[in-house]
């Protein structure tokens, strides 16, 4: 007979456990202010990285500290302080450490510490780096310049590592500086004597991969990365070389042979750290401001009151299972169509890229994009169509992308808009058109497309793509001299997939406007041969890709090319699940792919 608890209880006995119905919800947060939950939360996971160190002369400044946090108690709403990058001084050289970062949970505290500053040279007092989330480099001085300790919060796990040691240096005012630290390692010593002419700046320690533990999410450089240190610098020009960043953000060290003029920046200066990564300065480098990621988690596991799972299921909120969980999906439109006679270049369809999707058991319709039409004579460029996959609980859509203007045939010539923006025309000197295409809906970050570039009197503009603006066209004559816009930048998405991928990853890049310019790797077609009055048609953007057609020239024939298709990409782990596409089953993942349309059929 069931206890009078176990009555309360709906007859069952057993733990008490917090039920938390985020729907794993991923927030990532670039700027102080709260993250409002979802009234179901109660717990969450959150990763915590602070701004990182400013680069002095020459050591590199440290990594902000990262603090990986899991099943924490929460509800309603996320106070968050976001550290801002440590900067760096003209005199006496030295780095400033970065700012924490902090949120409150239920009125506790957690916070992430300040990456430590790198360190000037010139005389021993200025030679160690930092303290800090990871230690700043150390600077040649004569003397050992020492790296400054990491895990400055005493945190267990560490929030980070130290900076690197320099050797001491001959004569005292020349040599190099170490990297800073990073939260996945220490900034590389220099253990080698530096001298003039042989000076090399060491780089900095690797940051932290925390796309395993947010998927779908997009942060860090590249993507999922950040609190990578910063490199170290070097004073000699030839052949002095500069340390690299740290994986995650940390920025190159400087490599001076100008002197150190004020204000700073200036031409002694490394690289900053990215910003939003918590990467440390390099050399002479302010360092990259911090971030925070909080993740709503579904969590309702042991033995549950029947009153709680029956409110949790009538609100929707019970937790279910997915036939394919953690899947990994990539949905690229068909592109814009080029401009004619020396028109603008057709742009890049748009593109969905995204992790940590769930299917059901059913059908998923893949429908891929056609690519828009070139312009001739009297016609206007076509616009790409969409790709869609929708079905069995998911629903994705890329725009396609825009068609180019033409400086002839119907009125008014302006450049389409669509998931990337359509190249302007020469003659008017048409603006770009615009992009639309916007993230998935409940998947922030995932949605890429980029504005098209304007035309000038006498050039045109290169279409957008995925991965960035088309360039504007230059010139206002004569004719001859005048240059298009490059096709704006493809993506490259390889990043996502373990699996390789068709066109090496690179996909939705934008054409070249009139005169030759190139289109982007991710498929755009490049515009007739130039510069000038080229003759010939455009380029055809490369098929399941998404790229953009290139416009025609000024010679007969003048067609401009037409886009690109799209393709469909979907890849979870384990063996196959489902049918359709193309399937590879390797590296512990299934992949599908899509280049004409097709059904998604899963089985579980």
């Amino acid at each position: 007979m069931a206890s009078p608890s176990g009555s309360a209880n709906g007859g069952i006995i057993g733990k008490s456990n917090k039920t938390s119905f985020g729907k794993c919800t991923t927030t990532v947060k670039t700027s102080s202010g709260c993250v409002t939950l979802q009234s179901g939360t109660r717990i969450v996971n959150t990763a915590i990285v602070a701004g990182g160190g400013g680069g002095g002369k020459y050591g590199g400044g440290g990594g902000g500290g990262l603090r990986n946090l899991s099943n924490l108690d929460a509800t309603s709403s996320i106070p968050i302080t976001i550290g801002g990058g440590g900067a760096t001084t003209p005199s006496p050289g030295m780095g400033i450490k970065g700012s924490n970062t902090s949120l409150i949970l239920c009125g506790t505290t957690y916070q992430s510490t300040g990456g430590g500053f790198g360190r000037a040279g010139d005389t021993p007092e200025l030679g160690p780096g930092g303290p800090g989330g990871s230690g700043g480099g150390g600077s040649y001085c004569g003397d050992s310049g020492c790296g400054g300790a990491g895990n400055e919060g005493g945190y267990d796990p560490v929030e980070g590592f130290a900076g690197g040691t320099t050797a001491p240096s001959t004569p005292n005012n020349r040599g190099a500086g170490s990297g800073g630290g990073g939260a996945g390692g220490v900034g590389v010593n220099l253990a080698t004597p530096q001298s003039p002419g042989s000076a090399v700046g060491s780089a900095g320690g690797p940051g932290v991969n925390l796309a395993p533990f947010f998927p779908g999410a997009t942060f860090g450089n590249p993507n999922g990365y950040v609190a990578g240190g910063g490199g170290g610098g070097t004073f000699p020009s030839s052949p002095g070389i500069a340390g690299a960043g740290g994986i995650g953000g940390g920025g190159k060290g400087m490599r001076n042979n100008a002197g150190h003029p004020n204000p700073l920046p200036n031409s002694c200066s490394g690289c900053a750290g990215v910003a939003n990564t918590g990467g440390g300065g390099g050399g002479y480098g302010g360092g990259g401001p911090g971030i925070v990621i909080v993740k709503e988690l579904n969590k309702a596991s042991g033995v549950w009151s029947m009153q709680s799972q029956f409110s949790a299921k009538s609100q929707g909120t019970w937790p279910k299972s997915f036939a394919i969980s953690g899947a990994t999906i990539l949905v690229v439109a068909g592109a814009g169509g080029g401009g004619h006679d020396n028109g603008g270049g057709g742009a890049g369809g748009g593109m969905i890229v995204t992790s940590g999707i769930e299917f059901d058991i059913g059908s998923v319709a893949a429908v891929i994009g056609a690519g828009g039409s070139g312009a001739v004579t009297g016609t206007t460029a076509g616009v790409g169509n969409n790709s869609t996959l929708i079905g069995a609980g998911v629903s994705f859509t890329s725009n396609g992308g825009g068609g180019a203007a033409s400086p002839g045939g119907p009125s008014p010539q302006t450049p389409q808009p669509g998931g990337s923006g359509g190249g302007g025309s020469r003659g008017a000197a048409t603006a770009g058109g615009a992009a639309t295409q916007g993230d998935a809906s409940g998947f922030p970050g995932s949605g890429f497309g980029n504005a098209g570039g304007s035309g000038s009197p006498e050039a045109s503009g290169g279409g957008g793509g995925a991965g960035g603006a088309g360039g504007n066209g230059s010139g206002t004559g004569p004719f001859g001299s005048a240059t298009g816009g490059a096709g704006g930048a493809h993506k490259d998405v390889n990043s996502f997939f373990t699996q390789s991928l068709p066109n090496s990853g690179d996909y939705a890049g934008g054409s070249g406007g009139n005169s030759g310019n190139a289109g982007s790797p991710g498929g755009g077609g490049a515009g007739s041969p130039g510069p000038g009055p080229g003759t010939g048609p455009g380029s055809a953007g490369t098929a399941n890709t998404g790229g953009g057609g290139g416009a025609g020239g000024g010679g007969a024939p003048r067609d401009g090319g037409n886009g690109g298709s799209g393709i469909i990409v979907i890849e979870y782990p384990g063996p196959a699940k489902a049918s359709g596409g193309s399937i590879t089953t390797a590296c512990g993942t299934t992949k599908h792919v899509f280049t004409s349309p097709g059904t998604f059929g899963v089985t579980g």
